[in-house]
């Protein structure tokens, strides 16, 4: 029992800092876009960086009203992190946008986030499945 509770708060601690990493990258790539000309980039990059941070509000905050809502966010978490690694694989290779050596460090950790996600979802049905059972 306890081995299962330190590997749930790891899943769980992972997911927050791999979120926090993210949308702090994308938050500090947006607000230091700032410093230039307003361009679409900058409004994205903020505006990604606080959709990170709303799904993990939601996801983690104990709002009695989202509880049940719990395997969908992860789901929707997930595929967010997904959507960012293709848009960002489009804006470099389609229209060449210049890639720098933080957004690699970013794909390897929103790729770390997906993979947690995964996990924390499959151990919560395991979970489900054992005390339906």
């Amino acid at each position: 029992m306890n081995q299962t509770r330190a590997q749930s708060a790891f899943l769980s601690v992972g997911i927050v800092l791999l979120t926090l990493f993210t949308a702090g990258c994308h938050l500090y790539l947006g607000l230091n876009g700032l410093r230039r000309p307003l361009n679409a980039y900058t409004v994205l990059f903020i505006l990604d960086g606080l959709g990170y941070l709303t799904l993990l509000a939601a996801l983690t905050l104990p709002i009695p009203r989202l509880s049940g809502y719990r395997p969908l966010l992860r789901r929707v978490l997930a595929g967010y992190t997904a959507l960012t690694i293709v848009s960002w694989v489009a804006a470099v290779v389609i229209m060449h946008f210049g890639a720098i050596p933080l957004a690699y460090v970013t794909k390897t950790d929103e790729l770390a986030l997906i993979l947690f996600l995964w996990l924390a979802s499959r151990r919560a049905s395991v979970r489900a499945e054992a005390r339906a059972s």
